[in-house]
C-alpha cells in the first residue's frame, strides 16, 4: 500500500452531538421493520461506497438514515453546477468542495456518531486494501464510464469475501445487480477481459446491467458521449437506485433472504411503470446479449457518436 499523502484517508471526527440526539430515538421509527437486535447489528456494520455523486451520495444518506454506523467513502471530484440536476450534495455551498468531504459532513448531520473513513482521491491498487478493510458490503456508486476502477473494486471485494451491489440510474429507471462473493464474478457476468478495448467494456457493462433495456423507447442515445463521458441522467432515477441498493444491502447486513445474485438482474422503470427481472443464463455470453453488444458497438464506434 502506498504511504503517499494522496492515498491516505481522512478519519473524520464525529460531529457535534446535539443534547437531544440519541441513536435509539433517531431510528426508532424503523421498529416493526427492523427489530432491536438487527438495529444494533446495523450500528456495528461498515459499508464501503465508491463515488459520492449521483447515486453514491444518496446511497450514503439512505443507509445513514437506516442507522448503519460506519462507512468508507471515496471520490476525487469536486461539486460543480452541472451536478445540480441529480447529485445529493450539489448545492451552492458545496461548489468547488470535494464530494467525499462534503458528503461526510452531510452524513454526520444525520448521525454524529458515525465512524467515517474518507478518501478524497480515486481508489486504485495503492489504497484499495485500506479502503475495503473491515467493510461488510461494497456498493458501486461510480460514474458509468469508470470501468477500470469498477473491475478492480469488484475483484478485490470478491477476494475478501464481501458482497457487492451496483445500482445505476438509467433514464427514468434503475437497474441493479448483486454479486455473491462465492458466485459469478463481475468479469464473468459482463464477459469482460483485459484484451477488450475500453469502448467494448463500456458497452458490455451497459448491456449486462440492463438486459431488458426498458429505457430505450424514451432515451435519446445521441446525447451519450463516450469521449466526453456524459449521458442523460435524472435525480429521480438516482433516488430509485439508492432505494434498491439500500434494500439489498440491508438484507446482506441482517442475513435476510432472498438475495438473488447474478446472473439474476432487475430493472424498474418508474416512467413506464414496469418491472423487469429474470435470470440471464451465461450473463453477457448469451446469444441475444452478444447481438445487442454488436449493435451498440456499431452505433458508438462511428466518429459522430463518440
Amino acid at each position: 500500500m502506498s504511504d503517499s499523502p494522496e492515498n491516505t484517508p481522512n478519519q473524520v471526527a464525529p460531529g457535534q452531538t446535539h443534547p437531544s440526539w440519541d441513536y435509539d430515538e433517531a431510528f426508532s421509527r424503523q421498529r416493526g421493520l427492523i427489530d432491536t437486535e438487527e438495529q444494533e447489528r446495523l450500528r456495528r456494520s461498515r459499508v464501503a461506497i465508491v463515488g459520492m455523486g449521483g447515486v453514491g451520495g444518496v446511497h450514503l444518506i439512505t443507509l445513514a438514515r437506516a442507522g448503519v454506523g460506519a462507512f468508507c467513502i471515496a471520490d476525487p471530484d469536486t461539486f460543480e453546477v452541472a451536478n445540480f440536476n441529480r447529485q445529493y450534495g450539489a448545492s451552492l455551498q458545496n461548489v468547488g468542495r470535494n464530494k467525499a468531504a462534503a458528503m461526510a459532513r452531510e452524513a454526520l448531520d444525520i448521525n454524529p456518531e458515525l465512524d467515517l473513513r474518507v478518501f478524497e482521491t480515486a481508489i486504485d491498487a495503492g489504497n484499495i486494501g485500506e479502503f475495503l478493510d473491515g467493510a461488510d458490503v461494497f456498493i458501486d456508486g461510480m460514474d458509468f464510464f469508470n470501468i477500470e476502477a469498477r473491475r478492480l473494486l469488484f475483484k478485490e471485494a470478491r477476494r475478501r469475501g464481501i458482497w457487492a451491489v451496483t445500482a445505476g440510474p438509467i433514464g427514468f429507471s434503475t437497474a441493479w445487480l448483486t454479486f455473491d462473493p462465492n458466485g459469478m464474478t463481475f468479469d464473468e457476468y459482463f464477459n469482460l477481459n483485459d484484451q477488450m478495448d475500453r469502448l467494448d467494456q463500456l458497452i458490455a457493462f451497459a448491456v449486462g446491467l440492463t438486459p431488458r433495456m426498458t429505457h430505450l423507447p424514451y432515451m435519446d442515445l445521441r446525447e451519450v458521449s463516450i469521449q466526453d463521458k456524459t449521458g442523460p441522467s435524472a435525480s429521480l432515477a438516482c433516488q430509485l437506485a439508492s432505494g434498491v441498493a439500500a434494500a439489498e444491502t440491508l438484507k446482506m447486513l441482517l442475513g435476510r433472504r432472498p438475495i438473488r445474485a447474478v446472473p439474476w438482474y432487475s430493472q424498474f422503470d418508474a416512467y413506464r411503470q414496469i418491472l423487469r427481472h429474470g435470470r440471464l443464463r451465461g450473463g453477457n455470453r448469451h446469444p441475444w446479449q452478444r447481438f445487442k453488444r454488436w449493435w451498440m458497438h456499431r452505433k458508438f464506434s462511428t466518429p459522430e457518436s463518440t
